[in-house]
């Protein structure tokens, strides 16, 4: 059962309502307390002798704890105890337990069970001297409190208790019904924000589907416009369209990477004129050796954003791959304006470890991904001089190739 304080569950209102009627069909009196002894309900029916008492400090203090031992002792017998309070009235606690777990008691009573003899009296005049009331005045309240007999008030208490018990009961209902409620709201939002989530996904499929389609139309028509440049660069765009599709899980071959880097290649020597300047030397041997979906695009598009672009003319971009004992090392290499030591050390740091300031975003991505998938030995090595160039080197395992399909998983 979740942990409901009977605060959570008791309507106070209602409750309130029954105990009125019940001190009234009684003569007497009764409040209702938390497990800590805290009143959750203000006093109902209380003799004029209490009431005297709880308005001194002194007095309001023994009250509460008279209260307070009573309740527990119910609470650890769980059942209703009739005890005397400090002033010599006879309390009853009850109780309040559902399903086993216990919420608090309900305290009734002030009253006698016999008439006060001469030494209750006289006790009575000694008490009102220490809580500094007056003497007469008290007796006489202490006169005032009425008589009644065991067996009735052991059954008074058995009824305020049913009945809030009941409470207590309905209330632990209402709050599992509310609790059942909020959990199919949230049920039902997951659901919708699931089937929101699988028609952006549908979306995501369809529209570069379409996308390349419509490109695929285009570099017909501009054909047959003579248009050749126009359908070349056309068709390497939807090329690259094609291989972004991709399951960013799969591995490809490396001659599959090279041919998705040469189609963006062009399209990069076209936007700039020819300016661009690369060489591609990968061995034959070497190009069914798998890596990642988009291992090598974010580190030459690297290479020319932050590297080329910042540099007049002569630009140059080499990729070559050779092995190494048993590890193929795959080189990107520019001509561009290079790095210092600080920004490479940065650099390197950020590709280890995801954190820095740095505009490589691409780097940490595939070097994680390759330590991820080959282990921590490889990975990227990153090497640059300021207005010399830089070079990343993608060492991978020579053992993970594809044995006669391409796009193989690892």
């Amino acid at each position: 059962m979740t942990d409901y304080k009977l605060t959570d569950v008791i309507d106070s209102e209602k409750l309130i309502m029954i105990l009125n009627k019940f001190t009234e069909a009684t003569d007497l009196a009764a409040i209702l307390c938390d497990l800590t002894g805290k009143n959750i309900t203000g006093p109902s029916n209380f003799t004029r002798h209490c009431s005297m008492v709880r308005s001194t400090e002194l007095g309001k203090i023994k009250c509460y704890e008279s209260d307070a031992k009573h309740g527990i002792t119910s609470v650890e017998e769980g059942t209703p105890i009739m005890l005397p309070c400090h002033c010599g009235l006879i309390d009853l606690a009850a109780p309040i337990v559902v399903e086993g777990r216990c919420f608090g008691y309900v305290l009734c009573g002030q009253v006698f069970l016999t008439p006060p003899k001469n030494k209750d009296i006289e006790h009575a005049k000694i008490r009102a001297k220490q809580f500094g009331l007056d003497v007469d005045e008290y007796v006489q309240s202490f006169l005032e409190v009425k008589v009644l007999t065991k067996d009735r008030l052991l059954a008074a208490a058995e009824v305020v208790n049913i009945f809030s018990n009941y409470l207590v009961e309905l209330g632990l209902n209402r709050l599992m019904q509310q609790r059942l409620m909020e959990e199919e709201r949230r049920r039902l939002k997951l659901e919708n924000l699931l089937r929101v989530a699988e028609l952006k996904a549908l979306q995501a499929q369809l529209n570069p589907h379409f996308l390349f389609n419509t490109l695929n139309t285009a570099a017909r028509f501009s054909y047959l416009e003579n248009a050749h440049k126009t359908g070349d660069i056309i068709y390497s765009l939807a090329n690259l369209l094609r291989f972004s599709l991709r399951n960013p899980q799969q591995f490809v071959t490396l001659d599959e990477e090279i041919t998705y880097i040469k189609h963006y290649l062009y399209i990069q020597k076209i936007r700039y004129q020819e300016q661009l300047e690369t060489a591609i030397d990968v061995p034959e041997d070497l190009k069914t050796i798998l890596l990642p979906v988009m291992t090598l695009q974010p580190l030459v598009e690297n290479a020319i954003i932050h590297g080329l672009e910042r540099k007049e003319d002569n630009w140059k971009l080499s990729i070559k791959a050779f092995t190494k004992e048993n590890v193929v090392i795959i080189e990107i290499s520019d001509n561009g304006v290079g790095m210092d030591s600080n920004a490479l050390k940065e650099l390197n740091n950020f590709a280890k470890t995801g954190k820095g300031h740095t505009t490589g975003i691409g780097i940490p991505n595939v070097d994680i991904r390759l330590k991820q998938y080959f282990g921590v030995e490889y990975g990227l090595e990153i090497a640059s001089k300021l207005g010399f160039g830089t070079n990343v080197m993608i060492k991978v395992p020579k053992t993970y190739q594809a044995k006669g399909v391409a796009g193989s998983e690892v």
